[in-house]
């Protein structure tokens, strides 16, 4: 017998049972599109937290204003006034493993453009702020050195700010007071989207840091100092070179604690990064389940199959048929009720993956390697379990197989 005549022969035995053949397919059907959909939910999840990794910056690393007391509770920033400009200059120099550094200050403040008015926060950086926050400019040039050198009154706000005073208007150029300094917007942010405590991170203003600490909080010291190490590597070996070269720079005493705390927010994003892969995999395995379950409902239809059609195997037996066509027979049934589930799962995949995707408000990520793996699954799920059925129809004694009633 020739494989088209094995088709047709396995075709016509599963159409004699279409609602059972077909509830056998839906088990298929229902554990591959589960596997597919739980794939590409798992990368939209994953690629969700890679972004914010993205977004925290280059290799960050965050020297805060202010420890941390016995019980763990901070001094706060505003209530430690030792970190200054010429620690961020010694960091950057004595410190090999830091690339790029800039001074931080900020608050929260009302900008106010003609009739137009907004309760936002601010930043006073350095140039460096945007390569080390990995910021895009959407607009015009950011501020430059000679800028923070004469604490120009310039500023770039963030995509939430312009749409409160703007609206459709082109800031570019527009003067805006900042409480009531006066300050030229000189370029406009990306969009950043929301950061990892649920912030708008759009809702900002970026000014020299020295125009902040001169003109709107009159003061002299930083709030922070934002640092990019030269890799990922090296990021909380060069906080701990930070920590131990600032403690010498304030003259601490062994038994005093740090007035600065070092902050590695990428440890966060990290920790949620293995935990979206584990759960992943543990969802992969809870779905597979069912490709388990569909696989023991193949082979109960194909062990039930053998027993109703003993005699018709008893005569194709007397007739000739060798025990390794009756055993590929039985076999290309089973595989062609795990491959067209598989089919029908991969689809039902891909669309159930479309609408969470749409649901969610996710970005779903199709992963094709997770597609072509899970309908060879299928069929190796076909072949597994139809094997013993069509071994057993093989092995049948054609006498007692034409004697069964």
């Amino acid at each position: 017998m020739d494989s088209a005549a094995f088709f047709g022969a396995s075709v016509t035995s599963l159409l004699r049972n279409k609602l059972r053949s077909s509830l056998t397919v839906l088990g298929i059907t229902i554990g591959i599109a589960a596997v597919i959909c739980v794939v590409a939910i798992g990368n939209a999840g994953q690629a969700r937290v890679e972004q914010q990794l993205q977004n925290l910056g280059d290799n960050f690393v965050w020297i805060e204003a202010g420890g941390r007391a016995v019980n763990g509770v901070r001094t706060g920033p505003r209530g430690t006034k030792t970190l200054i400009y010429a620690d961020a200059v010694a960091i950057k120099s004595q410190v090999p493993l830091i690339k790029n550094v800039s001074p931080n200050v900020d608050g929260s403040v009302q900008v106010i453009y003609g009739n137009q008015n907004w309760f936002t926060t601010f930043r006073g950086v350095s140039p460096e702020y945007f390569d080390i926050k990995r910021w895009m400019v959407d607009h015009g040039a950011v501020f430059a050195q000679d800028d923070v050198d004469r604490a120009a009154d310039v500023c770039v706000i963030g995509q939430t700010v312009r749409r409160q005073l703007f609206g459709v208007e082109d800031p570019i150029g527009k003067v805006i007071r900042v409480r009531s300094l006066p300050c030229k917007v000189v370029a406009t942010l990306a969009p950043k989207g929301l950061s990892l405590s649920g912030q708008d991170q759009d809702d900002t203003i970026l000014l020299p840091y020295s125009t902040a600490q001169k003109k709107l909080l009159g003061i002299t010291w930083l709030d922070d100092i934002l640092c990019s190490a030269i890799s990922q590597d090296v990021v909380k070996l060069a906080g701990q070179q930070i920590a131990a070269l600032l403690r010498e720079r304030h003259h601490l005493r062994p038994e005093e604690e740090d007035d600065v705390n070092i902050r590695n927010p990428e440890d966060v994003i990290q920790a949620q990064l293995e935990a979206s892969h584990t759960l992943t995999l543990l969802l992969i395995a809870i779905a597979s389940i069912s490709l388990l379950v569909g696989g023991i409902g193949i082979m109960n239809v194909m062990l039930v199959s053998v027993t109703e059609r003993t005699r018709e195997i008893g005569v194709r037996v007397a007739v000739g048929a060798t025990e390794e066509a009756i055993q590929l027979q039985f076999l290309g049934e089973s595989v062609m009720l795990s491959a067209v589930g598989g089919a029908a799962g991969v689809l039902v995949g891909i669309v159930g993956s479309f609408f969470v995707g749409r649901a969610l408000g996710w970005p779903m990520q199709m992963s094709v390697e997770a597609v072509i793996l899970a309908a060879l699954f299928s069929i190796a799920v076909g072949v597994f379990f139809g094997y013993y059925p069509a071994r057993k129809a093989s092995r049948l004694d054609p006498i007692e197989a034409l004697r069964y009633e």
